[in-house]
């Protein structure tokens, strides 16, 4: 062990001989005491590399300590909220952990609209699939989202709440429910890189409060977007040249990497981090046993570079594993990287996305399909 990794293993060490007393006395209390000495036992086998990962990306920050303890707060209380057979399920799948490399999961994804209308039409319709042999489903993007321009859900206006159309939470979670009881496990989309102009904390943000303008990165004239764009490769050139938009409400210049309705969030702010989380495992509460993680390329700015697989990308990603890990360890990832394969293969791993998509191939099969030339 080098010198830099002995520090940071003692640093960790003790914050958690600090942090443990203060999470029993708040939280021990409210659960059985066999499933509260199971969670420690998550957490002090998941905490170092949720600590050197945290320490890499806030450490400097005055306050680290502060946000260290209250992401482990966060974390805790979603565990305490997790109901008992997602609790049981955790269970299962840590005695087997690579349960998702079964030769018998058999993919399927859709739109429910398409498919079945809503969330209870697709509920009738489980016995079809459980038919076909599917064992995992994806399902795109249905919770809350604007009635215009969307990005076909991608512009997320609140990770908690079903776009009406589809129906409710409630009929969400009675969907995962039976999905689980026929063997197939739910997979949703985890739209962390920005959300949508009419996410409550965008709101907050346009009514003046500076909390919340925290929550993304503005900026007050064209000289750092100017700058940051100098290095950057749009996405859509077209529909939405450059990465930033100016908005007239607040006299600021916003980042908007994919379209001028979808802020990117600050990352460098460990409060947005912490909040993430907790959408994170709201999720995972509902029963949503595989995560999607959307567009993890562009997660970390950082001036003079494409901003795109940044190391702090990995970080927050492998960060957000170890919490899953401890408060939810039934749920795993699956990485939507659409940059060169060099850099895809970079997110795959068992500490951080364990599945991938691979977008060469995606591509491949349909131009094959289309020109029906198999060559490469």
């Amino acid at each position: 062990m080098n010198e830099n990794a002995a520090w940071m293993s003692e640093q960790s060490a003790a914050s958690l001989r600090r942090l443990l007393p203060r999470l029993e006395a708040r939280f021990k209390e409210r659960t059985d005491p066999a499933e509260w000495d199971a969670y420690v036992t998550r957490l002090r086998r998941h905490f170092p590399r949720l600590f050197g990962r945290l320490h890499g990306l806030y450490g400097a920050q005055y306050d680290f300590f502060y946000h260290l303890e209250s992401i482990l707060a966060s974390a805790t209380e979603m565990w305490l909220a997790r109901p008992d057979e997602l609790k049981a399920l955790d269970a299962l799948r840590e005695a087997d952990p690579t349960w998702y490399r079964s030769n018998r999961m058999v993919g399927a994804m859709g739109y429910v609209d398409l498919f079945a209308g809503d969330l209870k039409g697709l509920c009738g319709r489980i016995p079809y699939l459980t038919e076909l042999g599917v064992t995992y489903l994806h399902l795109m993007p249905l919770m809350k989202m604007p009635k215009g321009d969307n990005d076909g859900g991608y512009a997320v206006s609140s990770f908690r709440e079903v776009d009406p159309r589809f129906g409710t939470t409630e009929d969400l979670v009675s969907l995962a429910t039976e999905l689980r009881h026929r063997g197939i496990s739910l997979t949703l989309d985890f739209v962390f890189n920005h959300t949508s102009d009419e996410h409550e904390w965008a709101r907050r943000a346009l009514a003046g409060d500076p909390e919340y303008r925290a929550y993304y990165r503005m900026f007050p004239d064209r000289e750092m977007p100017d700058a940051y764009e100098r290095s950057m490769p749009e996405v859509f050139t077209e529909d939405h040249p450059g990465a930033f938009t100016y908005n007239a409400r607040l006299k600021k210049w916003v980042w908007t990497t994919f379209y001028t309705y979808q802020w990117d969030l600050n990352y460098e702010n460990p409060v947005v981090f912490n909040r993430m989380v907790e959408e994170m495992l709201f999720l995972a509460n509902l029963g949503v046993e595989i995560l999607r993680l959307d567009a993890v390329a562009f997660l970390w700015k950082r001036l003079g570079t494409n901003c795109q697989n940044l190391p702090e990308a990995h970080w927050i990603i492998q960060a957000f594993n170890a919490i899953a890990a401890i408060a939810a360890p039934a749920m795993v990832f699956k990485s939507e990287a659409i940059v060169h394969p060099d850099e895809v293969r970079k997110y795959v791993s068992l500490e951080e996305c364990p599945l991938s998509y691979n977008p060469q191939l995606m591509a491949l099969l349909w131009e094959a399909l289309a020109t029906r030339d198999a060559r490469v």
